[in-house]
């Protein structure tokens, strides 16, 4: 039985080695070896779900058809056909400077791709948003679930220099998120301490406005560091999960997505050394 013919939902990641028999032409060497139609398979390559790995260097992603092959060369596929019939919602340039692009990233869009494609990604979005073609880099992550702001940077000096303003915490984020229950008194910053990963982690939040008649209460946080999922997780030790989250907490599971976006960046900006605000705020 053939992929194709497999029921939806069938996954499969192969690794092929190129010997002397084979074709040296990326697509005749994947229809030569995988049961998928030419087409199919430049549709998996364009997604960026086929990877060249050649000897000791690191792996690439091979779109083009017509890539050369060498012998020894070890082709992998990874193919499933619920994520590459994926489509999420568009992202939205904020603002371009040029040497680094502001975007807003959709709740369901993954900041970068993984062996299984990267179409749904932010970093290949904003790589086919330019005419001529830029060079991007991603210097910082926002979970595929939370929603909000994101710099993609076009060169790499300016890569290194937003790398090592976030390694040290030179850009200033703010989030808003929907929390279940009453957080308390409002005009009060508040901090949770819990450590995450056996690491000390703080995370500070300020009430905006509570409904009681959903239990919800707005809020603002800021965070000094970046552990995974860390405002998720913090919350939920303190017994007011996010919104909608569909990892952590009970009763606060909704159908309209997790209430969690990054809304303001603050930084020096590398290029112009002037403070710049960029906020989704009314």
């Amino acid at each position: 039985m053939s992929i194709e013919d497999q029921e939806e939902g069938f996954r499969v990641d192969i690794a092929l080695e190129v010997e002397d028999k084979d074709s040296l032409i990326a697509i005749d060497f994947l229809v030569d070896n995988v049961n998928l139609s030419k087409s199919r398979i430049k549709d998996v390559m364009n997604k960026g779900a086929v990877w060249l790995k050649r000897g000791k260097g690191t792996r690439s992603r091979i779109r083009r058809a017509m890539t050369d092959l060498k012998i020894g060369d070890v082709v992998e596929l990874y193919y499933d056909e619920d994520l590459l019939a994926l489509k999420p919602p568009p992202a939205k340039l904020i603002e371009d400077n040029d040497q680094y692009s502001v975007w807003f990233k959709p709740s369901g869009m993954l900041t970068q791709g993984n062996d299984w494609g990267d179409h749904t990604s932010l970093l290949r979005f904003v790589e086919l948003q330019f005419n001529p073609r830029r060079e991007v880099f991603l210097v910082h992550q926002l979970e595929r679930e939370a929603a909000g702001l994101v710099i993609i940077v076009h060169t790499k000096r300016c890569a290194s220099d937003f790398s090592r303003m976030f390694q040290n915490g030179d850009v200033k984020m703010k989030y808003r998120c929907e929390v279940l229950g009453d957080t308390g008194e409002q005009g009060i910053r508040n901090r949770i301490e819990e450590p995450l990963d056996e690491k000390e982690t703080v995370t500070e939040y300020e009430l905006i406005k509570f409904e009681p008649h959903t239990n919800v209460s707005k809020v603002d946080c800021w965070i000094a560091s970046g552990r995974k999922h860390q405002i998720r997780r913090h919350f939920e030790l303190i017994n007011h999960p996010v919104m909608g989250d569909p990892k952590y907490g009970k009763g606060n599971k909704n159908r309209d997505g997790m209430k969690l976006s990054a809304n303001l960046m603050e930084f020096i900006c590398p290029i112009s050394n002037e403070l710049k605000t960029v906020s989704l705020y009314d």
